[in-house]
């Protein structure tokens, strides 16, 4: 929405083409949507090159402004400027960081794909491209809007020349499609890591690549996503009306990543409670002003994220504690040694080979292995309860995935453990075992 709007600026269009910018923005975001079975390539190969050229476009145009419109803006640097506004203007200046906060989103998936990249390049390109090139922007956007109070309506793209205005309005829109796809993408990985810890029911996840792991489909989530996205478009219809839900989001998530860092200063790092209290209290004291200004938003569009997310957070808790359930009274029914010591009384008829029954619980007897002695009165000479779980860590390495256990002198278990970020292969995990 943001990016189609920018059309609004060119003197030939204002007045025109209001009328079609929600159609527009929605004609790009189904077609993004129905791309995704095809795979990401298309839209991945946009990358790199539009998210270097967006950014040095960025820096380029707030130079020029700097320059054009008055170097005393730099000054603005300088927080005491907006301390001294908070401290002036208590009830103003609070209300205003509602707004000022949006200038900050995006930092808060800065390191999103730190799993893909790795920590050193994402550093670099923030340090030497991305926030020289925002920060410059904004400063030119301020010198702008002083000089010109007149371009207060959409800064941004009045910031280019006439014959720059179109370029920019497509450059903004290949960079926010570019920024949908990796939000899409990063859906799918959520939601396949929230399937193998346990958290959501089992969906059916599509290898959209030969060539890449990772790259993923799921269809449920991304028709859910399309309507969902559908429906927000049709009842703001507008990137200002959205800004409220957006900034309530946003700080939301950071309030949560940094109370995840404590966590894991206490569990992982294992580090004292005050030290790491210490390392998340300047964060989250900031976090909170914000937070407290963006609990205003509430009302006109705040409460969104808010609802979705305690939706997610039901859906989540329904399934764990079904499943817990489930696993209970299964466990009360047959355990595997219940089932194998009545057979040492009454032996079924031995038939050759192997057969492994798959379970998801590694001390009920499986099904599969029940039916089998039910309906076919067999039992073959070598058994093998196979579980497959996934741990809370992003890759296992191979000489920790697999451990077997002897039951009986014709029965195994084997636990096969996956890390979160790795899709489980059974036949590879089966070839580690015989090893």
């Amino acid at each position: 929405l943001s990016a189609i709007e920018g059309v609004t600026v060119i003197p030939e269009l204002q007045g025109r083409v209001e009328p079609f910018i929600v159609p527009g923005a929605l004609v790009l975001l189904i077609g993004l949507f129905l791309i995704q079975k095809k795979g990401t390539s298309v839209v991945g190969k946009l990358f790199g090159p539009v998210c270097l050229v967006w950014f040095v476009t960025l820096g380029a145009l707030g130079i020029w402004h700097i320059a054009q419109d008055g170097m005393a803006i730099l000054a603005a640097i300088s927080p005491h400027y907006a301390v001294s506004f908070l401290m002036t203007h208590s009830v103003l200046g609070f209300v205003v960081l509602g707004s000022v906060f949006l200038c900050v989103t995006g930092a808060e998936a800065l390191y999103a794909d730190m799993g893909h990249f790795g920590r050193k390049p994402i550093a670099a390109m923030w340090t030497w491209l991305v926030l020289p090139s925002l920060a410059l922007n904004y400063l030119g956007q301020g010198a702008m809007v002083i000089a010109h109070p007149e371009t207060t309506a959409n800064p941004f793209f009045m910031m280019a020349p006439d014959f720059l205005q179109i370029p920019l309005v497509i450059l903004a829109t290949l960079a926010t499609v570019v920024a949908s796809q990796a939000v899409i993408t990063g859906a799918y990985s959520l939601t396949q890591q929230a399937v193998q810890l346990g958290l959501l029911p089992r969906l059916r996840i599509v290898n959209t690549s030969a060539s890449e792991h990772g790259q993923i489909y799921i269809p449920q989530i991304n028709y859910m996503l399309l309507v969902g996205v559908v429906i927000l478009v049709l009842t703001f219809r507008s990137s200002s009306a959205l800004a409220s839900a957006y900034g309530v989001s946003v700080i939301g998530t950071m309030i949560t990543s940094s109370i995840l860092i404590f966590i894991a200063a206490r569990r992982v790092w294992k580090k004292g409670i005050w030290l790491s209290a210490l390392i998340v209290f300047p964060f989250l004291l900031v976090e909170s002003v914000f937070l407290a200004s963006n609990m205003l938003k509430l009302p006109s569009g705040g409460y969104v994220p808010l609802l979705i997310a305690a939706t997610l957070m039901m859906v989540m808790w329904t399934w764990v504690r079904g499943t817990r359930i489930l696993l209970a009274r299964t466990r009360k029914d047959l355990t595997v040694q219940d089932v194998f010591k009545g057979l040492e009384v009454n032996p079924p008829h031995t038939v050759k080979g192997t057969a492994v029954f798959l379970t998801a619980d590694p001390e009920a007897a499986p099904t599969a292995l029940l039916h089998n002695l039910k309906h076919n009165k067999v039992l073959h000479e070598h058994n093998v309860m196979l579980n497959v779980r996934t741990a809370q860590v992003p890759y296992v390495p191979d000489e920790k995935k697999i451990e077997i256990v002897e039951i009986y002198d014709n029965l195994d278990r084997i636990t096969m453990t996956f890390g979160y970020m790795e899709t489980p292969n059974v036949s590879r995990g089966l070839t580690l075992a015989k090893k």
